[in-house]
């Protein structure tokens, strides 16, 4: 296993029913990767992560083990490190909302009511990529330049930015229906 920087982010899979959920759901906006959560390390051995509840300050022990860290992807300063550790801090508590799931899901149809942006952008609420995606924001790193709303990123788009060159089969069959 990498051993994790504070500011580093971890991708992980998760089981049962809400794991089937989440992949179904990247699957069906062409996000499909083994992952269906995401979560940053802050040191000291403890993730904060977004969950139903609210987004918590948990020992990575107790966390979903990781598929893939982002360590070595990016570079970022120790000062850039720390500021995304307390900013990912700063969120404990933050509500949850499937809510965006549906608006993700809404903008792969291009379906974008202004109502609905402004509801993404409204950093009140976050999915666990969301989290990921605005602590980067927050330190000046943009993990997407390809014009998405901050918040339109899923866990299956963060594994896409670790593994730029894979081409899931999933990946392969949407094209095939794209060309047929």
């Amino acid at each position: 296993m990498t051993s994790p920087l504070p500011g580093d982010f971890a991708l992980t899979k998760i089981g049962g029913v809400t794991g089937k959920l989440v992949a179904a759901g990247q699957a069906l906006v062409g996000d499909a990767s083994p992952v269906q959560h995401a979560f940053v390390y802050v040191g000291d051995g403890q993730v904060v992560q977004a969950m139903p509840g609210g987004a918590e300050l948990i020992r990575l022990e107790d966390a979903s083990e990781p598929v893939v860290w982002s360590t070595g992807h990016f570079e970022l300063t120790p000062l850039r490190r720390e500021f995304i550790k307390w900013t990912a801090i700063g969120l404990v508590g933050t509500p949850y909302s499937f809510l965006d799931y549906a608006s993700i899901g809404l903008a792969h149809f291009r379906i974008r009511p202004r109502w609905v942006r402004e509801f993404v952008a409204d950093t009140g609420h976050m999915i666990c990529s969301q989290l990921v995606d605005e602590v980067y924001l927050r330190a000046g790193v943009h993990l997407f330049d390809d014009g998405r709303l901050p918040g339109d990123v899923t866990p299956g788009d963060l594994w896409k930015l670790l593994h730029p060159n894979r081409v899931t089969s999933t990946d392969r069959d949407l094209r095939r229906l794209a060309r047929d």
